[in-house]
């Protein structure tokens, strides 16, 4: 009897320190699972294996103000013919994959999901082949507040003269990728005057490429002085060439579509803590800040934050 009383009382430490990590183990908050896309530079991208990116540091605000560690799910899309992006991150949403994704077009015609709609969720880390994934009944999501907004914009060689609007090109010549929305707000613009000063491009040459590199021996001028194009392409080139001499003018035009998180419709806890980090940021300065840190030319969110797309007669307007 003495033995056995004498090994209890010795398990007893044990017993109470297994209990210990078992009760921490419960305790560990859920991670807020974020979904972003894995080459969508400097908004998010991986570098090496880790996420970087603006939208990766509104992620990691919103998992503070909640207490939760950050979990990041970057995802690979590809353009089919039965699908979209809004569809494959409701799929991803939907599967109970992420809480919320980023970088998401808010776009009125992508939040409410059709009856019986389904897809496929897009590549991600430890997802099965494509044909083996089962489709996921999809969703209505809801956007969070905008935190930034797509716009076009005149990229130019450094200590160019300044092109704060259209009407200062002067004798400059523009190149634009045909078949662009670019390309056609600057063919458009106040009723095509700009047309005399236009380089048309193909959709395989690389503009940027060439505007960054010296003119051809011999040659006194350039092709084109500038690229009307995305500013967004602009900022995910010099990701790639960070000492590229190469500056976006000061002309830049919203293109009328904000970006934003979305969650599911039925989620009440991380889209209002998202809301919350945007909305803070935003009045506080940090949002421009955070840009300008990860390499993204600032352009703050357009109203109405959810619109139905470009409007080409607003973007060819002086």
């Amino acid at each position: 009897m003495v033995a056995k009383r004498t090994s209890a009382r010795r398990l007893a430490p044990l017993v109470w320190a297994v209990g210990l990590l078992c009760g921490a183990a419960w305790a560990q908050p859920v991670p807020l699972t974020v979904c972003v896309s894995a080459d969508n530079p400097p908004l998010s991208h991986l570098v090496g294996r880790q996420p970087r990116g603006l939208d990766l540091r509104i992620a990691q605000a919103a998992a503070d103000a909640l207490g939760r560690p950050l979990k990041v799910l970057p995802f690979e899309t590809s353009f089919e013919k039965e699908s979209s992006l809004a569809r494959e991150v409701s799929a991803l949403l939907s599967a109970g994959l992420c809480d919320a994704a980023s970088g998401f077009p808010l776009l009125a015609g992508d939040f409410a999901a059709a009856a019986g709609d389904k897809s496929r969720t897009p590549d991600y880390p430890g997802a099965k082949r494509k044909r083996e994934r089962p489709f996921i009944a999809l969703q209505s999501l809801a956007p969070s507040r905008a935190y930034f907004s797509a716009a076009l914009g005149v990229v130019q060689p450094a200590g160019a003269p300044p092109l704060n609007h259209l009407g200062d090109l002067g004798e400059r010549r523009i190149g634009v990728v045909s078949g662009t929305l670019g390309g056609a707000v600057a063919m458009g613009w106040k009723q095509g005057a700009l047309r005399s000063r236009l380089v048309s491009l193909g959709q395989k040459e690389q503009p940027l490429d060439e505007l960054a590199a010296a003119p051809a021996a011999g040659a006194t001028t350039r092709r084109f002085d500038g690229v009307l194009m995305p500013l967004a392409l602009f900022d995910g080139w010099m990701v790639q060439h960070p000492r590229a001499p190469l500056v976006a003018a000061g002309w830049q035009r919203s293109i009328g579509v904000n970006l934003g998180f979305v969650t599911l419709a039925s989620d009440t806890t991380v889209r209002p803590a998202l809301d919350a980090v945007i909305s803070r940021a935003l009045a506080d300065g940090s949002l421009p800040r955070w840009a300008a840190e990860e390499g993204v030319t600032w352009s703050a969110p357009g109203q109405p934050e959810v619109t139905r797309g470009p409007n080409l007669a607003d973007l060819t307007s002086d």
